[in-house]
């Protein structure tokens, strides 16, 4: 047992978080993280990026790089990303992830259902530099039939 001496009538609940709606978003990399992937084969680089602009702003994404897998194919897509991510903050031989951290770029985000759930999820589909990034801003809410599933009314 643990003392808490809280009043919960004195804090606002914490939120779900829906995915932000399929656009692009101006993001820095915030932490960055080597971990195993989940057969024990590997290991994958872990980004998060985090909105610096707009609506969202401190809103969080992630990115999986399967840098070291035995599946090549794995491989060769991870490394194609980390050399869009690099070109997008200008540094094109990071020694270390955190060489990444906190250097503005562009992400354009999509959605994807997840595999376990079937929920919709957000996916991070490409990298730009803030310069050479088009200017345009996520779709707007619509409550319609052709509305986002979790926008719908």
């Amino acid at each position: 047992m643990a003392t808490l001496n809280f009043d919960a009538t004195q804090v606002d609940p914490k939120a779900g978080f829906e995915p932000i709606p399929v656009g692009q978003y101006e993001v820095v990399i915030t932490e960055s993280e080597e971990k195993p992937n989940s057969k024990g084969t590997g290991t994958y680089h872990q980004f998060t990026f985090e909105v610096i602009d707009g609506e969202y702003k401190g809103r969080k994404l992630w990115a999986r790089l399967n840098l070291n897998n035995p599946n090549q194919t794995a491989v060769d897509i991870a490394r194609s990303e980390l050399s869009a991510i690099c070109r997008a903050v200008g540094v094109m031989k990071p020694i270390d992830s955190t060489d990444l951290h906190d250097l503005p770029l562009v992400i354009k985000v999509g959605m994807e259902k997840r595999g376990d759930t079937g929920e919709l999820q957000n996916k991070i589909t490409g990298y730009v530099a803030k310069e050479q990034a088009p200017k345009s801003t996520p779709a707007p809410a619509a409550t319609g039939a052709g509305a986002a599933p979790w926008k719908r009314k």
